[in-house]
């Protein structure tokens, strides 16, 4: 790799400690899934800096009982707006509300994990439905917002959440919603998290001359509603947690598993870079067995897997250049 970029944060840093010094006042973000989990942390952070933070949520008496805490502790101020990102339909509703205003920085953080075979509300396989085409069609229809965000001088950002479960494998265009092949579960979820990856490879790669850039991230293990679908057995066999419930000390808080998010939102480091993976307010290194929970793998990040995935998100979703 070319000189990787680094912080001085690490695992155990937290997004107050990432956004520290940082003065976000008149800027404007928007975090998906920010109702539960680490998207709470990741507005919060925001917020005290003093970003105006929307909560794209599903659930929005959750969402508005986040942002009235939110706003208790001062700071930007914090609304809430609804979208449901496994259809299309409310991607479009919400993007037309929010209309061509200036918008700083992107967090596509909800996501869904190893569910049961589902389809979303336009038939796309549940999982890289909502994970990568709900925020491909998201992201393409606030550009202009994110653009004009970055006419006022510094760059705007989109922050794509990924995994380490990008490992189990690459994007099967021939197959992505499982119309001819068995489904699993993990395998569909590593399917999604690899889009996640790969779309900000495309992003950065079409919108970084417009002033625009996204980098993926990798949070790291954090117990939140994500695992709604995964049974108490299961993550025990995972190594996950004991049979007390202890997690194992690999887990983050959700505070630190906030953190790259932030870091990729903010740090001074990645001001006009994209297309990284990023994890533990790092880039990431190369995989390697010696670390199976750790770093990146080439599938991830292969520009030519982008543009393949950015030709059937822009024919899947309607959304272009």
């Amino acid at each position: 790799m070319s000189e990787r970029i680094t912080s001085d944060f690490g695992a155990r840093s937290t997004a107050r400690e990432v956004v520290a010094g940082h003065d976000l006042a008149g800027a404007s973000a928007i975090v998906t899934g920010a109702a539960t989990g680490i998207g709470v942390e990741t507005a919060r952070a925001l917020a005290e800096a003093g970003a105006d933070v929307m909560l794209a949520v599903r659930n929005t008496d959750a969402g508005q009982a986040v942002a009235d805490e939110i706003n208790r502790a001062g700071g930007g101020k914090v609304s809430v707006g609804r979208v449901d990102l496994s259809d299309l339909a409310s991607v479009g509703a919400f993007a037309t509300a929010w209309g061509d205003r200036p918008l700083n920085i992107l967090v596509n953080n909800a996501g869904v994990m190893a569910c049961p075979l589902a389809y979303t509300a336009q038939d796309l396989e549940m999982q890289v439905g909502t994970n990568h085409f709900g925020h491909f069609l998201l992201a393409m229809l606030l550009a202009r917002g994110l653009m004009n965000a970055a006419d006022e001088g510094r760059g705007s950002r989109v922050v794509s959440l990924s995994s380490i479960g990008h490992r189990r494998g690459g994007v099967v265009f021939d197959d992505i919603h499982y119309r001819n092949r068995p489904y699993d579960k993990w395998e569909s979820y590593g399917q999604a998290k690899t889009a996640n990856s790969l779309f900000a490879v495309g992003f950065t790669e079409r919108f970084a001359d417009l002033g625009v850039t996204a980098n993926a991230v990798m949070p790291g293990g954090i117990m939140t509603p994500l695992q709604r679908h995964l049974s108490r057995e299961e993550m025990i066999g995972f190594g996950w947690m004991d049979e007390t419930g202890r997690l194992n000390d690999r887990f983050k808080s959700t505070e630190q598993g906030a953190a790259t998010s932030v870091w990729a939102a903010v740090g001074d480091e990645l001001e006009g870079v994209g297309g990284l993976y990023l994890e533990n307010c790092n880039q990431a290194l190369p995989w390697s067995q010696e670390s199976p929970f750790e770093g990146v793998m080439p599938h991830a990040l292969d520009p030519e897997a982008a543009r393949r995935l950015w030709a059937i998100s822009e024919e899947t979703t309607g959304a272009r250049l």
